[in-house]
């Protein structure tokens, strides 16, 4: 056979396995709509102009979302949800069921993280290519434009990656934010005073940040060490704890839940989650210590797991969502997970992304975020790599997580 016969051939076996393997994706996109119909109380399926990798609630239930785009002109938008996001039972049939753009503005860098001011109209936002922070002003009523308003700098910020923010409003709407755990800061958003400055000369990166009240601020370094620090003992140097058992090379990220109600900030539970699947709760009261850990089945995430993402439902006791390793979201009970770090199963995994169309990068659409609904106990938002948004509630029928 000649050179020339031989390439002809193997194109056409090459073209007959793209033809099979795009009828087996067709097949699995047909199968997975048929199953949501029994799946699913609710799915909803948007498209943003481009995608977004934060998901914020603002004020009266509104949802923030922002482009990360490298080459500028990336449109911060306050969307107003559909009427079945806005109230807590299902009301029948609702004539509306797309999300409204309220008020909008543009950025001139990429937006990788974005936090409402409680009791404020103010947003403040941070990205690439350094750690300062951007504020905006979202107009009046008779207004549609998300304004800037100034610029918080870091300090010893030069050469920083993008910093980490967290926003409270206990004396005065502060915002905490730091890139590395000795650049950690907290300003007052308004008169833009720096009211706390982190004792450290640990230069790890910081992959989160939190309030867990006005005065005590939990840290998680990408390499997987928790650190507690208190506003009111600025002097006092911070101490991190590696998470329990993880293991090395990994990057992770943390969640944050609300304690009982009355409780107090040490009471709140803590997830963290590595790149390799690693899920470890925490007990503040002694970091040191894993309550329960599970392996979860994910595969290896892309982007340097720059995507990874898990959170706590705010109205379903033990119950977290993991996201940022592939084009789905995992939810798990965590109720019965014990200390021994074996396999768990999730209840419930959303798939919707991975059936949307390429990416920029002409690859599957990959997660970018998830969040929950303040209110509606298995409802989450999350959007991925191509611009998809969904909003999706899943049936009940796992027990007390359901």
């Amino acid at each position: 056979m000649s050179q020339a016969r031989r390439a002809g051939v193997a194109m056409e076996a090459m073209g007959a396995r793209e033809e099979e393997e795009e009828e087996e994706e067709e097949e699995e996109e047909e199968e997975w709509l048929l199953q949501s119909l029994r799946l699913y109380e609710d799915l909803h399926a948007f498209e943003l102009q481009a995608p977004t990798r934060l998901i914020e609630w603002a004020r009266g239930n509104r949802v923030c979302v922002a482009g990360y785009g490298q080459s500028g002109g990336n449109e911060i938008l306050q969307l107003l949800p559909p009427p079945t996001l806005q109230v807590k039972e299902t009301q029948g049939l609702c004539p509306e069921r797309d999300f409204k753009v309220e008020c909008g503005g543009f950025s001139n860098r990429p937006v990788y993280s974005l936090k409402y001011v409680p009791d404020t109209s103010l947003l403040v936002t941070s990205g690439p290519p350094d750690s300062s922070l951007q504020v905006w002003q979202v107009s009046a009523e008779d207004s549609d434009v998300i304004k800037p308003v100034g610029a918080i700098p870091t300090v010893n910020g030069t050469g920083q990656p993008w910093a980490k923010i967290a926003t409270v409003s206990a004396r005065a709407p502060w915002v905490l934010h730091g890139s590395r755990l000795n650049s950690v800061q907290i300003t007052e958003v308004e008169s833009r005073k720096n009211v706390y400055m982190a004792a450290s000369s640990n230069s790890e990166e910081l992959s989160g940040l939190a309030f867990l009240d006005g005065n005590t601020l939990l840290l998680c370094c990408a390499k997987g060490q928790l650190c507690l620090a208190d506003v009111r003992q600025p002097q006092s140097p911070l101490e991190a704890v590696s998470v329990p058992s993880a293991p090395c090379g990994e990057r992770w990220c943390m969640g944050v839940g609300r304690g009982p109600q009355g409780s107090d900030s040490s009471s709140q539970p803590v997830a963290c989650l590595s790149s390799g699947g690693h899920l470890t709760l925490t007990d503040l009261r002694k970091t040191s210590e894993s309550l329960a850990s599970a392996k979860c089945r994910v595969p290896s995430p892309r982007s340097d797991a720059e995507f990874l993402c898990v959170s706590w439902a705010p109205a379903l006791e033990g119950c977290l969502a993991i996201s940022g390793f592939d084009g789905t979201v995992h939810v798990y009970d965590t109720q019965s997970w014990d200390s021994s770090g074996r396999e768990a199963e999730p209840i419930f995994v959303h798939r919707g992304h991975a059936f949307g169309g390429s990416d920029s990068s002409g690859g599957p659409p990959l997660v970018t975020v998830h969040t929950w609904h303040p209110q509606k106990p298995r409802t989450l938002l999350s959007a991925a790599s191509d611009g998809s948004l969904h909003v999706w509630d899943w049936v009940q029928s796992c027990g007390k997580c359901g």
